[in-house]
């Protein structure tokens, strides 16, 4: 199996820990993994702010650099979603509509592609989950709580496998964030308040940690606990499933 490691343009520049992470852990599973260092951005921001008929040079470099790969793995549920859905190019459509079907977020394809049981790892911290909705609506990588169909989440159960960590109930368990890519600067007080509101909900349920599969997620969370000054601290949940070596700060 030679599968494709997808690191976003974002994690690569502000949270390379989750980049390394992903990698150490797909490696513990014994997946040869392969990096091309020629990768860029999605395309994903252009795309949201409603100028995809410009996403063609990024569509055909990821299709020209990830061709060739049985899986395509990204720490990111939304990059996946957009590739997974909007992929495509002029050159070679053919190849960019099959390679759709390769890519897969994390959390997803360690459940549904490796089926991991076990995982060898210690994190011994109240943790709250925070369900993206491009994870949990878009993937489906969560079941909703408002529906009556039988609970699910493919990160809950992965962080179950992680001695030591004591996941939090939150009061609204599938609440957005706020930060909606663009949507937070197109309506920026609106995004604020969203992601005040979801901090609250972790803080008041006791989690030292917030973790996601989206880090876009996590950074618009951790700016807000920055700026007042909580000790509430986020992590992607690469970092987590791999083992974190030392206390994070």
């Amino acid at each position: 199996m030679k599968v494709g490691l997808f690191i976003p343009c974002y994690v690569d520049q502000f949270y390379p820990n989750a980049a390394i992470a992903t990698l150490e852990l797909l490696e513990k599973q014994g997946i040869a993994v392969g990096y091309p260092a020629r990768q860029t951005c999605c395309g994903q921001p252009m795309a949201n702010s409603g100028y995809e008929h410009l996403t063609e040079g990024c569509n055909s470099l990821f299709v020209d650099n990830f061709a060739g790969y049985d899986y395509i793995v990204t720490p990111s549920g939304s990059c996946a979603l957009h590739l997974k859905e909007h992929l495509h190019t002029k050159k070679n459509n053919g190849v960019a509509l099959g390679m759709r079907k390769k890519i897969y977020e994390l959390t997803e394809f360690l459940t549904d592609v490796l089926k991991v049981k076990k995982l060898d790892a210690k994190f011994p911290h109240r943790v709250g989950l925070h369900q993206s909705c491009h994870g949990q609506r878009g993937l489906k990588l969560a079941q909703m709580t408002e529906l009556t169909a039988a609970p699910f989440s493919k990160p809950a159960a992965l962080l179950g496998m992680v001695e030591g960590v004591e996941l939090v109930p939150l009061t609204r368990p599938d609440e957005c964030c706020g930060f909606g890519g663009t949507f937070c600067v197109a309506e920026e007080a609106v995004s604020v308040k969203m992601g005040k509101d979801r901090v609250a909900d972790h803080e008041q349920n006791g989690a030292e940690y917030i973790t996601a599969a989206d880090l876009s997620c996590l950074m618009h969370m951790e700016g807000i606990l920055h700026r007042k000054n909580s000790s509430v601290k986020v992590i992607h949940i690469a970092e987590i499933l791999n083992g974190v070596k030392e206390e994070v700060v």
